[in-house]
């Protein structure tokens, strides 16, 4: 399916009023970002955008475990603190919650660095592995996932590989490594999605 932008803020409007998840999903650099964060800057103070990526475990942790080489893979991830995070989000008791981000440029997660006020509607969370986690799928009203094609998803990742300091060689090498082994994973659950969109 082919929705523009405005279908996908038509149909996440639609989730509200009253508080619910909406999670958007797809393999690393399909756009699953980017489009959260669109929808989120569109419907303003009604949404809130929580990263999957702000339960990466900590480098740190990752050298300590020998998992380094893997980071982004599912094993990388605290799966049940975000599945945590989401319950009290979808609970609604608390009067704000502090979420984690992944800062990009220090390739770490920060703790408490998203609020989610008790009067935001929407929570809008992005990441891979929203459909692979039972737990965290349960917790989500509707998930989209988001597939634009290899050829572009690749090229994307390769970019922002250097974007980020990677040379070209290093970019392409990790693109078609971890990254595409933790694409194939993700890919395999695309059939659970509620949506699924090529923008």
């Amino acid at each position: 399916m082919r929705p523009t932008f405005d279908d996908l803020l038509v149909r996440a409007s639609g989730l509200l009023p009253g508080r619910r998840l909406l999670g958007v999903c797809g393999p690393p650099g399909a756009g699953k970002s980017t489009l959260a964060a669109r929808l989120a800057d569109a419907l303003g103070e009604r949404a809130a955008l929580v990263g999957m990526d702000g339960f990466h475990l900590a480098q740190a942790v990752l050298d300590r475990h020998g998992t380094a080489g893997r980071k982004g893979a599912p094993h990388t991830f605290d799966a049940d603190g975000y599945a945590d995070l989401l319950a009290r989000l979808r609970a609604r008791t608390d009067k704000i919650v502090y979420a984690p981000r992944f800062d990009r440029a220090l390739e770490e997660p920060i703790a408490c660095a998203v609020a989610v006020p008790d009067d935001v509607g929407l929570v809008i969370t992005e990441g891979n592995y929203l459909l692979l986690w039972p737990r965290v799928r349960a917790l989500l009203d509707e998930v989209w996932y988001v597939d634009p094609g290899d050829e572009v998803r690749r090229a994307r990742l390769a970019a922002r590989h250097e974007e980020f300091g990677r040379t070209a060689e290093q970019a392409w090498e990790r693109t078609m490594g971890s990254d595409e082994r933790n694409a194939e994973v993700v890919a395999a659950t695309a059939h659970l999605a509620d949506l699924r969109i090529s923008l």
